[in-house]
């Protein structure tokens, strides 16, 4: 057996059910970002970057265009023979079978895993967050420590910090105090859910805690190390990270890559993204099409105006049609002469001629107000949207929806349509 300094453990069988109905079919790690990519391309792409050649990928929500996606690695080149990319979904056992019930129990539940590989070190990563990040450098911190675990941690605006597990460190980075996303935080300084364990006190503490309902690592695992060690440390991490669990969020982090200079870079040839992309056509243009400030995946085409917007693989935007400020993804089609604006429509959707979207005044969403709390129109894959219909702002659409679903041909702001058994 070869024996690996560093694995990593990335969970990604969150539902993510603030982003609505962008995750009713599919996994939050596996939504599309940025014309080309899916969310977890990210954190797989800086595992290979950082040399980190093995990786569990811990699935359970929603996990068929996730595996599909991921397969055998060959994008991030980890298909290995010893390490590479593993799926981990929860398995059948010959004592008792559980779903993953929180974030360290999934972990708990792939131990035989991870001691395949008799590793010094785990990293603990979310499949849900944009960033790039040497994990090499934040282990080589941990070391320099003889720390027993390091959390990546990054300041955020006070008002958002009761979002988070916050820490309170000493002018060392030694932490002080950790609190689970606290009412009313004593510090802005917020953990990433990015985690470098020793592996033997990992271990220790999932064994110890295997009992714990919903067993977590901000609120279980990580108190219970702190409370037993005086070698948790602080990494703390300046570049571009964002969170894109909310409608607004994801919508914004799409919106900052078409800038002039964008913030996060697509592009550096230093730090590559990695995905998994199957079409090799062309994009094409027709000739009174129009295309301002945007990114265009390939093989789509564009027939009508874009502007500012973000535009996925094998899309087609019809003639005369205008869309703004929105993303498309991969495989939607857009009917002739429509007007869109502020829309997110996902995968595989339908969209009749000359469909009005972002019509009229914002108003509160009568099917969640929590999640749906933006002017967006947001619309589930595979939706079908009939022709000569005008949808209002925060509104949300699931499944192959009729004429008669829009009263006088008009979704009002803040209504809903959903489907029978879409959600």
């Amino acid at each position: 057996m070869i024996k690996k300094e560093m694995i990593a453990m990335l969970l990604a069988g969150g539902q993510g059910s603030r982003l609505g109905v962008l995750t009713a079919n599919v996994a939050k790690p596996a939504v599309a970002f940025g014309g080309k990519y899916r969310i977890i391309d990210f954190p797989l792409s800086n595992c290979i970057n950082s040399g980190i050649d093995t990786v569990g990928v811990l699935t359970q929500y929603r996990h068929l265009k996730l595996n599909t996606h991921i397969g055998i690695g060959v994008p991030w080149d980890l298909d290995r023979n010893y390490g590479g990319v593993t799926l981990l979904p929860p398995y059948e056992k010959t004592e008792h079978s559980d779903w993953y019930s929180g974030t360290a129990n999934a972990i708990y539940q792939n131990i035989e895993f991870i001691e395949n590989y008799n590793p010094d070190y785990v990293l603990i990563l979310g499949g849900d967050h944009i960033y790039k990040m040497d994990y090499e450098v934040m282990l080589d911190y941990h070391k320099a420590r003889h720390a027993d675990i390091t959390l990546a941690c990054m300041p955020v605006p006070w008002e958002e910090a009761s979002r988070f597990g916050v820490v309170v460190a000493d002018e060392n980075g030694n932490i002080q105090e950790f609190e689970e996303k606290p009412e009313k935080p004593s510090s802005n300084l917020a953990s990433m859910g990015i985690y470098i364990f020793n592996w033997s006190v990992l271990k220790e503490a999932l064994l110890k805690l295997k009992d714990v309902p919903g067993c977590d690592f901000g609120k279980h695992v990580i108190p219970y190390v702190h409370d037993r060690s005086h070698n948790c440390y602080v990494y703390e991490f300046n570049g571009y990270w964002k969170d894109v669990g909310t409608l607004g969020s994801y919508w914004e982090a799409n919106m900052e890559l078409i800038d002039i200079i964008p913030e996060f870079n697509l592009y550096e040839e230093f730090w590559k993204i990695y995905t998994n992309n199957d079409i090799i056509t062309p994009q094409y243009f027709g000739s009174a099409s129009r295309v301002e400030r945007c990114i265009i995946g390939e093989g789509a085409e564009i027939y009508g105006e874009v502007v500012g917007s973000v535009i996925g693989a094998g899309v087609t935007i019809g003639e005369g049609a205008v869309v703004r400020n929105s993303i498309i993804m991969r495989d939607a089609e857009i009917g002739e002469g429509c007007v869109i604006d502020k829309a997110i429509i996902a995968e595989n959707v339908k969209v009749g001629s000359h469909v009005t979207m972002g019509v009229g005044e914002y108003a509160p969403s009568v099917l969640n107000p929590k999640v749906y709390a933006f002017d967006l129109v947001t619309v589930a894959e595979n939706s079908v949207i009939p022709p000569n219909v005008s949808i209002g702002k925060n509104t949300a659409i699931v499944g192959e929806t009729t004429a008669s679903d829009y009263p006088n041909g008009l979704l009002a702001g803040g209504q809903a349509i959903v489907k029978a058994g879409e959600m």
